[in-house]
């Protein structure tokens, strides 16, 4: 890839996504300038349903190997996972001289690092009020209030001006933590932002989201009026709602146990770190809690989003080997639901009530949980103290860039000014002019678990073939000596059809597959065996549409003899 397929002039500065245009996750945004290149994030995207078998799904990294040498450094705003997931796996493809980030998410890197031991690249801390200066392009911080602490924005200071790239921000004027860098924010507006790339998840709701200190409240509040144990499941890396929960058992007299390898992870990284603060004969051994009274235990669990293999998933199939639902559980979800996550969240939700707990969830009524997104009303007032040129919506599906883009059109950004891209597509920039001047490579790469590692589109498709319409193997012996058929084929179907009640069908797809190949091979000089294989599977596919509709996988198997 090279840098032709930007289409950038050299004075143009480059801004362009590898990920979070049309998603929500898989983060990655460049600011390229001349020989400089400037990556900001690098996370991972968890897979819907209809991806079977994938772990995760990160970038396409092919323009970052072949310009490797431009780049500057990965500047990270924050320690979410689709932010930082995708680190290890960008480190194993592309040389990365320096990662800059900053508090919380540097302790959940280094994390990451020491598992995988070989990485060559420097990670600094960065400081708000530093300025790093790399060539051409420098790069400052504003401070933002998001779900995790130390959550930043970045400014890309550019020859043509500034890009400005929100981070995920809120605006909570009571927040758990430090409050967000409001004059620093307007001071960039003032001197003029020629672009911002702006946090769009939360584009759809109307006002402001609520502050995080309700949230405390209310969780406080409900523990008091449970008798029962306390299962509370929340994103494990929301370390200001995880010390909410810690504050609400300790002031209702509870234990607490942690279950989750990613909220260990976080809270032992929380604590070391001072987010996280509890008298330490507060937790219990996960191990020994069926010792515990049940009126004095909280367990604190992943899963908020139905992911198969988490806590709670498995505590609502009965599958858990520590914790099984008994009379008076009350489950709490103190979360939303990601968009595309929902029937996962139901089929948990329904689990858990069929077997006999109270589940609360997230509600007008019970404030269980705060976003940590800004809605229309916060997207207008960053607008407002930023006041940019050109505006470029990111970390949305399609519909929430559309609609955040209409809504920086009402507050003043000039109609053509707005840009609504595909991951890949160039945004080129000066002073007075954007155009979209070309594409780079921005594809899904699929990661599969067991050491399977990346895993094709064909895969992908083969397996949602599978588990729609099933497989239908057809196995036929070939004498090669006399290019004749031995004995009658053998059909086999998995997922299909169920065979025992459909002899007739298999009898007739054998008889049609021995007649079709007898005079295949009558008239055939040489044998091939692909081809073969080929003229089965289209024999099989035409009667199984024409007979079902249906379209399984068709196998055919040719074995030779003498």
């Amino acid at each position: 890839m090279k840098q032709s397929e930007t289409g950038l002039k050299n004075h143009e500065v480059g801004v362009f996504a590898l990920g979070g245009l049309g998603e929500v996750g898989k983060n990655m945004y460049c600011v390229e300038f001349q020989d400089e290149l400037i990556v900001i994030d690098s996370g991972v995207l968890f897979p819907d349903d209809y991806l079977l078998g994938i772990d995760y799904v990160i970038n396409d990294y092919t323009y970052l190997f072949e310009n490797q040498d431009k780049i500057k450094a990965l500047i990270i705003t924050h320690g979410h996972e689709d932010h930082i997931g995708g680190i290890t796996y960008l480190l194993r493809q592309v040389k990365i001289p320096k990662i800059y980030a900053s508090g919380m998410a540097v302790g959940l890197i280094k994390n990451k690092l020491q598992k995988h031991r070989g990485f060559r690249s420097t990670l600094i801390e960065y400081q708000e009020h530093e300025t790093i200066v790399f060539g051409k392009l420098s790069v400052s911080f504003y401070r933002t209030n998001h779900s995790i602490p130390d959550s930043f924005g970045v400014v890309v200071h550019t020859p043509q001006g500034s890009v400005v790239h929100s981070g995920d921000f809120k605006f909570d004027f009571t927040p758990t933590g430090p409050d967000a860098n409001y004059q620093k924010m307007a001071e960039l507006g003032k001197e003029g932002v020629l672009c911002l790339l702006s946090d769009s998840t939360n584009s759809e709701f109307p006002a402001f989201t609520k502050s995080e200190t309700t949230v405390s409240e209310n969780l406080k509040d409900i523990f008091t009026k449970i008798d029962g144990r306390v299962i509370i499941a929340t994103f494990a890396s929301n370390v200001h709602r995880v010390q909410q929960i810690i504050e609400a058992s300790l002031a209702t007299n509870r234990k607490i146990a942690l279950y989750g390898r990613s909220m260990l992870r976080t809270v032992e990284v929380g604590k070391d770190m001072g987010y996280i603060n509890a008298p330490q004969n507060m937790f219990v051994d996960s191990h020994r809690i069926s010792k515990k009274d049940s009126r004095r235990l909280t367990i604190i669990c992943t899963g908020s989003q139905g992911e198969p293999f988490a806590a709670l998933s498995r505590i609502a199939a009965g599958t858990h080997r520590q914790i099984k639902i008994k009379e008076g559980d009350t489950v709490i979800f103190s979360s939303s639901a990601i968009p595309g996550n929902q029937i996962s969240i139901y089929k948990t939700i329904n689990q858990l009530f069929r077997r006999g707990s109270n589940v609360i969830t997230n509600s007008p009524l019970t404030d269980t949980h705060a976003s940590g997104h800004a809605g229309r009303e916060e997207q207008k007032l960053l607008l407002k103290l930023l006041r940019p040129k050109y505006f470029m919506p990111i970390h949305g599906e399609y519909r929430m860039l559309k609609i955040h883009a209409q809504t920086a059109l009402s507050t003043g950004v000039k109609k053509g000014n707005e840009f609504v891209l595909d991951n890949g597509q160039v945004l080129a920039l000066t002073s007075n002019s954007a155009r979209i001047s070309g594409a780079v490579q921005a594809d899904n790469i699929y990661i599969d678990g067991g050491g399977i590692g990346n895993i094709g589109n064909v895969v992908i498709r083969d397996r949602n073939m599978l588990s729609k319409d099933g497989l239908l193997s057809a196995i036929i012996t070939i004498n090669k000596d006399n290019n004749t058929l031995i004995g009658n084929p053998a059909i086999i179907s998995r997922g299909f059809i169920y065979m025992r009640d459909n002899s007739d069908m298999t009898h007739e797809m054998s008889n049609l597959i021995k007649t079709e190949i007898t005079k295949k091979l009558a008239r055939t000089k040489e044998l091939n065996v692909n081809v073969i294989k080929r003229h089965m599977s289209k024999v099989l596919n035409n009667y199984i549409h024409n007979k079902t509709e249906r379209s399984p996988m068709v196998m055919p198997v040719v074995m030779l003899t003498n």
